[in-house]
């Protein structure tokens, strides 16, 4: 097979680590970034000019329930961790050594272990076993373990092996079948709900086993205030714990269920205004490490149906940027911050060089006209079902060119 030639792109805005973007440009070989700045192609390179394009690490998704690649390229989505919640469930070595390998050569697949077998929350999956399959951290899947004792076997075993525990934060004792957040629009429309305070109990009993274990912890998705008051609260005592969100939590208030919108039935349910309004905060001050596209596509055998009745999800892959860019427009976080929350931090939790344009990391690299204004629309998605409670909605920023180790891939 013969080795790719090098490329050199030129003429664009990088995004750094800190501040802000910088003019310049790079250059990659043997899959690598090589030099960053003012470069100068060298005999037999590909050469691009960006034309004034953001220059961006490929973003990295941390928790997908389907590896869909095409919505995966058109978001600047380079690579993303899977979630266990497969059929059947990856708790057995060879099915994440197959996950693994399922991506390529397009596309990176990191698999996230199932915590226990079967994913059921009582017995602990070969943990160790998975790691050297490929596994890049340990999920609970779509459900909180209620077992406190298993809970805090599986945190001990992941701090010896050295992952991170993404746990799904939402107590079922109290969330048992509920499809919303108790309050006003639930009562109006009639439908199950539980308290908002399931997240924060969840939240409270698994960093109080961190903290005893001293295991790496990451939130899949925080939600609420009360619960991001606790994990605000456990980074200052140095509990070593992370939290992440969805775009749809920080965009969306328990108002967009109006109608039985099957497309809002999400999990965790939307929240109240006051709560979205604390996960802004939170991204502001950095209490929130993640944002991740929840990509969960659905099709109309899932979704038109009852709203209590219909599967929880979003296809939230190609809108995961241009949602994000909403809060640097908007001034709650700046550019930098921005590519963090999708790319630097996410490959920091999984283990991966990725994440940030740096010399030695892998070339993963995305061009994005931040400017480009475009319609979601749910018809016309590249993903496999156009599940996204954003459908029509107007939005901002493209990814014009995507690369995985130096190589065209969109």
């Amino acid at each position: 097979m013969s080795k790719p030639a090098p490329l050199t792109i030129t003429n664009g805005l990088l995004v750094r680590p800190e501040g802000e973007p910088q003019p310049g440009g790079l250059r990659c070989a043997d899959g690598l970034i090589v030099a960053l700045g003012e470069v100068a192609p060298g005999p037999g390179d590909i050469v691009l000019d960006a034309r004034g394009a953001l220059i961006a690490p490929g973003l990295v998704d941390l928790g997908v329930f389907a590896i869909d690649k095409p919505a995966f390229h058109f978001g600047g989505i380079t690579r993303a961790a899977l979630m266990p919640d497969q059929a059947p469930p990856l708790d057995h070595p060879a099915r994440v050594r197959f996950a693994a390998l399922s991506g390529k050569p397009d596309f990176w697949v990191h698999p996230l272990a199932a915590a226990t077998r079967g994913l059921d929350g009582t017995e602990l999956a070969e943990l160790g076993l998975m790691r050297e399959a490929g596994a890049r951290a340990v999920s609970t899947g779509r459900r909180w373990i209620a077992d406190s004792g298993t809970m805090l076997r599986l945190l001990r075993y992941c701090a010896m092996l050295d992952l991170v525990v993404v746990s799904h934060a939402e107590d079922a004792g109290l969330a048992g079948s509920a499809v919303a957040t108790a309050g006003e629009m639930a009562t109006r429309l009639g439908l199950p709900s539980a308290p908002a305070e399931a997240e924060a109990l969840a939240v409270a009993r698994d960093i109080a086993l961190a903290e005893i274990s001293g295991a790496r912890l990451h939130l899949r998705q925080v939600t609420t205030g009360a619960a991001l008051t606790l994990v605000r609260a456990a980074k200052q005592r140095g509990v070593e714990v992370t939290a992440g969100v969805t775009p749809a939590h920080f965009m969306l208030s328990d108002l967009a269920l109006a109608g039985f919108r099957t497309f809002a039935r999400l999990s965790p349910p939307l929240r109240r205004e006051s709560d979205r309004r604390a996960v802004l905060d939170a991204l502001a001050d950095g209490t929130i490490d993640v944002i991740a596209s929840g990509h969960d596509p659905r099709g109309a055998e899932d979704k038109r149906l009852p709203y209590a009745d219909a599967e929880p999800g979003m296809a939230g892959a190609e809108t995961l940027l241009p949602l994000t860019l909403t809060l640097v427009r908007d001034g709650i976080i700046d550019l930098a911050r921005a590519f963090a929350l999708l790319a630097a931090n996410p490959a920091r939790l999984l283990g991966v060089e990725a994440g940030q344009l740096a010399v030695g990391a892998e070339a993963d690299i995305a061009l994005i006209d931040p400017e480009r204004p475009w319609i979601v629309d749910s018809d016309r998605m590249a993903a496999s079902a156009g599940n996204t409670p954003f459908d029509k909605q107007p939005v901002q920023g493209r990814v014009t060119a995507l690369f995985k180790g130096g190589v065209a891939i969109a």
